[in-house]
């Protein structure tokens, strides 16, 4: 039925015909069912990074474990291993410490990276905290590790790719992130871990290098989301009804005229 014109207090309607009511019902569908799938894909996500934000405040706040040696590292991933409290003896290497360029709280500057050798000849880099600009001088130069035997505890991290902006340069030793195999082969170190590890705050809260201060937090918007995703699917029901109930007035009223 093609569509039908009626006229109302001077303004035209159309009785839709069954092909565009057709086209109308399959659009609603599809606009519904995707909404609604979008929103419980959401729900699901609010699931898992609830229950992630739960792991990782509780490997924070759990006493330090022995950080993993070489036998472990095969196994290492984000989800299960990033932000354990971790523990590690071993002595600092020296002139192989990394300034990688950071702002924090404390202002801009850099995390100092050192590698510490451990008993069985691995290495671990240890993001010993952040200093500013002025600790080290013009050269570069910083204050060298303490030397002898440390034992540090901290939180593991996995490595940081660099960036395309910017980007980390070996070459004229300019770094931007934690990327463990690039800083381990620029400073000529091998067995080295796949992940580096942020020192605990020390006792001297004045000191640098600063430690404690990695930011743990993760966004959590999935609740906005799914809502979103929700309200558009009732908004489709809701377009639905509407031109549901304005189809069936107009077929009555052209009803009763004929």
């Amino acid at each position: 039925m093609p569509d039908t014109s009626l006229s109302f207090e001077g303004n035209e309607r159309h009785v839709r015909g069954p092909v565009a009511l057709t086209l109308l019902a399959l659009l609603g569908v599809a606009l519904f069912s995707a909404f609604v799938a979008l929103g419980s894909w959401q729900v699901h996500r609010l699931a898992w990074k609830t229950a992630l934000i739960a792991h990782v405040d509780e490997r924070v706040h759990a006493p330090p474990v022995p950080a993993p040696g070489p036998a472990e590292w095969p196994r290492i991933t984000e989800a299960d291993d990033a932000y354990r409290h971790v523990l590690l003896t071993g002595t600092w290497l020296p002139g192989r410490q990394v300034r990688v360029w950071t702002a924090t709280a404390a202002g801009s500057g850099y995390w100092i990276l050192a590698p510490l050798r451990r008993d069985d000849g691995s290495i671990v880099l240890v993001n010993r905290g952040f200093a500013p600009e002025g600790w080290c001088n013009f050269k570069g130069d910083c204050p060298a590790a303490p030397s002898g035997e440390v034992t540090v505890t901290g939180l593991l991290r996995i490595s940081e790719p660099s960036g395309w902006i910017p980007h980390n340069d070996a070459a004229t030793d300019t770094w931007y992130t934690r990327d463990v195999p690039v800083i381990a082969k620029a400073r000529g170190l091998a067995n080295v871990a796949p992940y580096f590890v942020d020192a605990d705050a020390g006792a001297d809260a004045s000191a640098w290098p600063r430690g404690g201060l990695t930011v743990v937090q993760f966004p959590n918007h999935h609740l906005n989301y799914l809502i979103t995703w929700y309200l558009l699917a009732l908004m489709v029901l809701g377009a639905a009804g509407y031109v549901a109930r304005d189809e069936y007035r107009l077929r009555k009223r052209l009803k009763s005229r004929r």
